[in-house]
Parts: structure tokens; C-alpha cells; sequence
């Protein structure tokens, strides 16, 4: 059985106001962070940037706008398909603005992606071992 679920989709990156161009993206659920799932974006084998977000404001994202702070998400339809908006805002500029990043994914496979969370781990019997939490942070791990 497999320890965790990982899924790699072909996304796409909002480069301007109307460009997108086609990146990597790989989820990553690991049971023993069961709130978590993990998205790393690559391009010709560079990663652009890694993010762990929330499994149920993703959830969420499908069907509703949620976020307000550095990760906004919301469902888009586009053409005869649905897209998943994933909106990041990562480190200031020297100028006082903020890097950004928009990019749109099959909300259908990131759908199934999060099935496959729910059945190793269902909502609402995710388990969070703080003692083990604390020691790894006492030990500067």
C-alpha cells in the first residue's frame, strides 16, 4: 500500500494578463500531515516554487472562492471545462510589490487527486501527533 497519493498534472501559468504556458505541477499527500498536500510547480526540470496548502480549502476552491492572504483560490469555467484558480502572492520586491503567480488546473484532476486524499484519510479522522510535533521543534528538526 502506498504511504501517500501523488499526482503530477500539466497546468498552466498566467504569464500577463492573457499568456499561459504549460508547467508541471506535482501534489503530494502525505498521511502523517493530514491537513496539508503539498504542490510543487516545475519547468524543463526546475522547480519555479513549492507550496503546502490547506486539503480542505482546496477542496473548497472547487466549488467557491476562498483565501484572502498569500493563496487565493476559485473555480473558473473555460470553455466546456472547469479550471481550478490557484492565485499565489510569494516574497516582496525591493520595490514594495509582492511576486505573483496565477495558475489554472483541471479542476476534474485535481478533483480525483483529493478523492484519493479522502479515502486514505477521511475528513474528520486526520490525526495530529503533537507530542511528536513539539520534540521535533524542541530539537530544532
Amino acid at each position: 500500500m502506498n504511504s501517500f497519493v501523488h499526482k503530477t498534472l500539466v497546468v498552466e501559468l498566467q504569464a500577463g494578463v492573457t499568456d499561459r504556458f504549460p508547467v508541471l505541477a506535482h501534489l503530494t499527500y502525505d498521511p502523517s500531515d493530514p491537513f496539508a498536500v503539498t504542490v510543487v510547480f516545475s519547468h524543463d526540470g526546475r522547480v519555479l516554487a513549492r507550496w503546502q496548502l490547506d486539503r480542505e480549502m482546496v477542496t473548497d476552491g472547487l466549488t467557491r472562492p476562498v483565501g484572502i492572504g498569500d493563496v487565493r483560490l476559485r473555480p473558473e469555467s473555460r470553455g466546456v471545462g472547469r479550471e481550478l484558480r490557484m492565485e499565489f502572492l510569494g516574497e516582496a520586491h525591493a520595490d514594495g510589490g509582492r511576486h505573483h503567480a496565477v495558475v489554472f488546473a483541471w479542476a476534474e484532476a485535481v478533483g480525483e487527486f483529493l478523492h484519493e486524499t479522502r479515502r486514505m484519510v477521511a475528513p474528520g479522522c486526520e490525526e495530529v501527533h503533537v507530542d511528536d510535533f513539539l520534540a521535533d521543534v524542541l530539537a530544532g528538526s
